[in-house]
């Protein structure tokens, strides 16, 4: 939203801002001459300025005229018509306090910096030289500097008087750490907000240095308690900032602070869900800085949980309504804070989202509002839209708020019940009067209850926030709750739609009498009672619903101890509605969600579900991810990567069952997101061996980098991966073997390349509670398992060049560069084209040729028709193995190899692509092959793969029955023969 605009001051309020005026130039009379003057001297857009803020803010006029000193110092620094610089308001408190003599001299000079800080601060808001953004950063700086520089001054003089704190294991001086939390944490502090404090110390021990030793904790008690006092009492001069305890373990009658081993041990055991909500935007606002962030490090893992949660969704719901029945009792329903529509709901939207999600998706670990929301949009998880509307309607509610708050320095978010006041409001947001301000701020209200009815609501609740009395799957209550013999069960079952009943009934009693439900706690077994008749209730809605159940109860069994994965299907309706779409339609994505449950968040979207995205969008969305975690936690980042791994492969299955996606867009996508994975491993495995021995070398002396390549053969060379496809890896560099490494580990060029080609297997292959990202195999490498397993890039080519076998070259033609060094791509690019293009003796390659795949046949076809040519070969009784027998995959394969190896000497375009379509392609364009005879192949490769693809949704082997694709077998088979091949 942008600024509120400035409207011309209505006639009550121009009384107010003249009577305003008088009344200062009274009080400037009675100082000295020059006072006068230089407010004389003030230019009229300032004049101006006092007129509207005036009118506005009874506080601005009462410091003012209780200071006429500093109100002319203010308006003579400059600093009402610009932003303070980052770090000059701490040094100009600094500098005052280093005259304070006693504690009354640190509340006095407290007390007259933060009064003129406000009157600076309200005054740029009510004219709008600020915006919001500005405005709440100033008042948490404003807050920050108070807090740590009256702790320091405190510390210092309580060292002095009882020692210094020392820690009993590390012997080292403790400082307090102090938290900010809610809007002071955030920087989001509004115009009369009191602040939220936690106050800790890292460990354990006494003081030294003073004949009576004072306990750690009783030593920061005293402090803590002269901190509150210096900040929060009220004085002459008013006060700095109400300061408020109770969000510290144990509310009001815990102790005042803690050491950092009883926070976590608080937290983790006693920890409430409103403390998790609480914590997200906790920040050290004083105290010791680097001992603050391992605080919150230690306390991360209880906020942020590294499962979906939506148990956080139900807390946030009871929040709610608490608060409701409180706004009710206390008829504040004109509270924009707390209302309907109000500042609360907004923050609780941002939250909820946070606490579900955060534990995974770093992104969303943040502490400002606005940012969060940003990020909510940016990661999909709201529509853009949605983010507009939250964040146009917050910065109107902001603005509200402080305008509220503006007028008497008072905490309030009512609105106000006096003609004056209002006028006042509708001014300072911008409105000719109170009505069309009013009609305004309910817009936003309704729109903010709108979409917080969305996120929060019960999924039982109807349009009018009403409970359906009639629980979803109330029916089948009954049924799983034990209620009824098994007659009647069954026949329950039976007449919903399933084939077999008893069958059916044996799986939920298995469920429920197994092992996992039994050892289940009261919380988890009452979110599994509630789920399984929803689900009921949705299965046999679908085709078949005996395969439903059978393929998601084992999920069920196996996310039952971990029940916040039930509230998610639970709050979500229509994510559990794709769970079974899906789960009915492939065994294989049943199985890998019931493997790695925290799939079950790609169910949420199902716009992103249904949509992967492209090869720039993926290579872009890992580099984020992974740039959010830690260089040095490696842990993290192969749990990141093997989560994008599953997340884009469940999409891109879905996509594939529900036909979003054809066949060559499948492998299309599966193929880049190996790409854009490799390419992250390389980097990191990379980061990590040149932080361990230093940079290789080239032959001239110059630094590698990387001058490395992965090189990918067979499907993932042709671009043609599938669903659990391994990856045929070749590791090439370009360095010198022999120079040593510029590190203080130094080792030769060989050893680096062989250790960061072990590293890249390691990362690749390495099982983690996520399973492992893929399996590599090295065999095609030069002298397959028996060579090394990097190679330099002269040592490949003269391997090709000199002892390759044609069956090397024939995957030479499927071999390309997935990720590393373009010099290096560009180079094997070369000698890929040299090798494959030379001249050969046409006999001997069609020998050679068939003889390999003669022995494919035999070793790997099915026994009678491996061959193609026994009289039975296309009984329909004999099944068809679609990649090895005669007419297969591998015969498509082997012609385009061939033809590839024959002819690119004169048609050097056939080596362009290495995926067997293109290839075909280019065949055809040239008449290379018969007219109409490439589109065969093509046609067959493409039935014979999508039928590969259905069989591994399915959990099945590539072998079909004998009955199917006679015609495409036939055509292959004939068009081998032709091209002399047998």
């Amino acid at each position: 939203m942008s600024l509120p605009a400035l409207v011309s001051l209505p006639a009550d309020l121009l009384v107010i801002a003249q009577r305003a005026e008088r009344a200062l130039l009274d009080a400037f009379a009675e100082l000295p001459s020059d006072a006068t003057a230089a407010f004389a001297a003030w230019p009229a857009s300032r004049r101006e300025l006092l007129a509207r803020v005036t009118a506005a803010s009874d506080f601005v006029t009462q410091q003012a005229l209780r200071d006429p000193p500093m109100f002319l110092e203010l308006a003579g620094s400059g600093e009402l018509e610009r932003p303070l610089a980052q770090g000059e308001l701490r040094g100009q408190l600094l500098e005052q306090l280093r005259e304070c003599q006693d504690e009354h001299q640190l509340a006095r000079c407290l007390r007259r910096f933060r009064n003129r800080q406000q009157v600076r601060i309200i005054w740029r808001d009510i004219s709008r030289q600020a915006d919001l953004v500005e405005t709440c950063r100033d008042l948490s700086d404003l807050a920050d500097a108070c807090i740590d520089q009256a702790y320091q001054w405190l510390y210092a003089r309580h060292r002095q008087q009882f020692g210094t704190p020392v820690g009993q294991r590390s012997g080292q001086p403790q400082q307090m750490v102090i938290l900010g939390m809610g809007k002071l944490g955030a920087h989001e502090l509004n115009l009369s907000s009191d602040i939220d404090l936690i106050f800790g110390y890292p460990e354990g021990g006494e003081t030294a240095g003073v004949k009576r030793p004072l306990d750690n904790q009783e030593f920061f008690i005293r402090l803590g308690q002269k901190l509150i006092k210096a900040l929060d009492a009220i004085t002459v001069d008013g006060f700095v900032f109400r300061t408020d305890m109770r969000l510290r373990p144990y509310g009001s009658s815990g102790s005042l602070v803690f050491s950092f081993n009883a926070l976590e041990q608080y937290y983790q055991d006693q920890g409430r869900d409103w403390e998790r909500y609480a914590m997200i935007k906790a920040r050290v606002v004083g105290g010791d800085q680097v001992a603050g962030a391992q605080l919150l490090d230690m306390l991360r893992p209880f906020v942020y949980r590294r499962y979906l949660d939506f148990s956080a969704i139900d807390a946030l719901r009871t929040m709610k309504q608490l608060i409701q029945q409180e706004v009710r009792r206390k008829g504040m329903a004109e509270n924009i804070k707390l209302g309907a529509g109000g500042i609360r709901e907004v923050e609780f939207i941002a939250q909820a989202f946070q606490l579900i999600h955060g534990g995974r998706d770093l992104s969303l670990q943040q502490r400002s509002l606005r940012k969060v929301l940003d990020t909510l949009e940016g990661q999909g998880y709201l529509p853009a839209e949605v983010v507009d509307e939250l964040q146009a309607g917050y910065a109107f509610l902001r603005y509200t708020e402080h305008a509220l708050q503006a007028i008497d320095d008072r905490q309030t978010q009512m609105l106000p019940d006096n003609q004056q006041d209002r006028a006042r409001v509708a001014c300072m947001l911008g409105f000719a009067d109170w009505q069309a301000f009013h009609r305004q701020l309910m817009h936003w209200r309704s729109r903010v209850d709108w979409h917080f009815r969305q996120v929060i609501a019960d999924p039982d609740e109807d349009a009018d926030g009403q409970v359906d009395e009639q629980v979803p799957g109330g029916d089948w209550l009954p049924l799983w709750n034990d209620d009824q013999d098994e007659e009647a069960a069954c026949r329950q079952l039976s007449e919903a739609g399933f084939s077999d009943a008893q069958a059916a009934w044996q799986r939920l009693l298995g469920l429920r009498n197994g092992n996992q439900v039994r050892a289940m706690q009261r919380l988890g077994r009452e979110r599994l009672d509630a789920f399984i008749p929803r689900l009921l209730a949705l299965a046999v809605e679908q085709d078949d619903p005996d395969l439903v159940l059978e393929r998601v109860l084992p999920l069920i069994e196996a996310v039952a101890r971990r029940s916040a994965y039930l509230v998610l299907l639970t709050e979500n309706p229509n994510a559990l509605q794709r769970l079974l779409a899906l789960c009915a339609g492939s065994p294989w994505i049943a199985e890998q969600i019931a493997r790695f449950p925290l799939l079950l968040d790609e169910l949420l979207n199902e716009g992103r579900l249904f949509n992967p995205p492209q090869a720039p969008e993926l290579v872009a969305e890992l580099r984020e991810r992974l740039m959010r975690i830690p260089e040095d936690d490696l842990e993290q980042q192969m749990e990141a990567l093997r989560h994008f791994k599953l997340a884009h492969g469940l999409r891109v299955a879905a996509s594939e069952i529900v036909g979003t996606l054809p066949l060559m867009k499948v492998s299309d996508y599966l193929t880049w997101l190996a790409e854009a994975i490799l390419d992250q491993v390389l980097a990191l495995a990379w980061r990590q061996m040149v932080a361990r021995h230093g940079t290789p070398q080239r032959v001239d002396g110059s630094l590698c980098a990387p001058d490395f390549v992965i090189v990918g053969y067979g499907k993932v060379g042709g671009i043609e991966l599938g669903h659990g496809s391994d990856l045929d890896l070749v590791f090439i560099h370009d360095g010198d073997p022999q120079a040593e490494t510029d590190g203080a580990k130094p080792i030769d060029g060989a050893q680096f390349f062989t250790r960061l080609g072990q590293r890249i297997i390691h990362l690749l292959t390495a099982q983690t509670n996520s399973g492992q990202l893929y399996d590599v195999d090295m065999r095609l490498r030069p002298s397959g398992a028996a060579g090394l397993l990097v190679s330099s890039l002269g040592a490949f080519q003269r391997y090709q060049e000199n002892e390759a076998w044609t069956w090397e070259h024939q995957a030479l033609v499927r071999a390309r560069v997935l990720v590393g060094c373009p010099r290096v791509a560009r180079a094997f690019a070369t000698v890929r084209a040299a090798v494959l293009g030379r001249e050969r003796e046409q006999a001997t390659l069609r020998r050679e040729v068939s003889e390999m795949r003669a022995k494919m046949r035999d070793n790997l076809g099915t026994r009678v028709t491996a061959a193609g040519t026994a009289a039975n070969a296309f009984d329909a009784a004999v099944p068809f193995d679609l990649k090895q027998d005669a007419g297969g995959i591998v015969d498509i394969e082997f012609m385009v190899q061939y033809a590839a190896l024959a002819w690119s000497k004169q048609h050097p375009t056939l080596l362009e692509f290495t995926d067997n379509i293109r290839i075909l392609e280019g065949l055809d364009r040239l008449g290379l092959l018969h007219d109409g005879e490439a589109t065969l192949l093509q046609d067959a490769y493409k039935a014979y793969r999508s039928a590969a693809h259905r069989q591994a949704l399915q959990k099945q082997p590539g072998v079909v029955s004998g009955d199917q694709f006679h015609v495409h077998r036939r055509n292959v088979l004939r068009i081998w023969r032709e091209l002399g091949l047998s």
